[in-house]
C-alpha cells in the first residue's frame, strides 16, 4: 500500500513540473528581449533564451541535491511531509504576489494537490510505523563495518 502510495505522487510530482514549466513557458514565449531585460530576465535571457530552464527564485539550478534522502524510512518519510508543506508554502506565495487568474487558477490546483500530497505520505507513514511495531517485521541494515578491523 505504502508503495503505491509514493508511486503515485511521485508520478503526479512529475506533472506538476510540467504545469509549471507550461505556465513560464505561456508567459514568456512572446516577450522581446529587450522587455526580458527590463524585468530583469536579461542573464536568464542571455544564456536560454525562451528556454524553460529549472532554477529557484534566487536563480539557482535544479539539482538532486534538494531531494533528500537516508535510506531510513520513517526519516524519508517525515522529510517528504516537509517538502511537500514546503512546496504548499511557495504556490501560496506565489499566487499572493500574481494578479493573473490564468496562472492562480492552476497554482491554487498545485497548492491543493501539495497538501493532499501531503495527507498521503501521513498515510504512508502510518503505514511504514505499524509495520514496524508488528513482532514479524524484522529491519535490519546491513553493519557495513563487521569485516573492517
Amino acid at each position: 500500500m505504502s508503495k503505491a502510495i509514493l508511486n503515485d505522487i511521485g508520478t503526479e510530482e512529475l506533472a506538476h513540473l510540467e504545469i509549471v514549466g507550461s505556465i513560464v513557458h505561456q508567459l514568456t514565449k512572446c516577450v522581446p528581449a529587450k522587455i526580458m531585460e527590463a524585468e530583469g530576465l536579461g542573464d536568464y535571457y542571455a544564456d536560454h533564451d525562451h528556454a524553460i530552464y529549472p532554477m529557484s527564485a534566487a536563480g539557482n539550478p535544479f539539482t538532486a541535491a534538494y531531494i533528500q534522502s537516508k535510506g531510513d524510512p520513517i526519516a524519508d518519510l517525515v522529510e517528504d511531509l516537509a517538502a511537500e508543506q514546503k512546496a504548499r508554502a511557495t504556490y501560496e506565495n506565489l499566487i499572493n504576489m500574481c494578479d493573473d487568474p490564468d496562472v492562480i487558477d492552476p497554482l491554487r490546483f498545485l497548492r491543493e494537490r501539495e497538501v493532499v500530497h501531503f495527507q498521503r505520505f501521513g498515510e504512508a507513514l502510518d503505514i511504514v510505523q505499524r509495520k514496524l511495531a508488528e513482532k514479524k517485521c524484522f529491519v535490519k541494515k546491513p553493519d557495513c563495518m563487521a569485516n573492517k578491523k
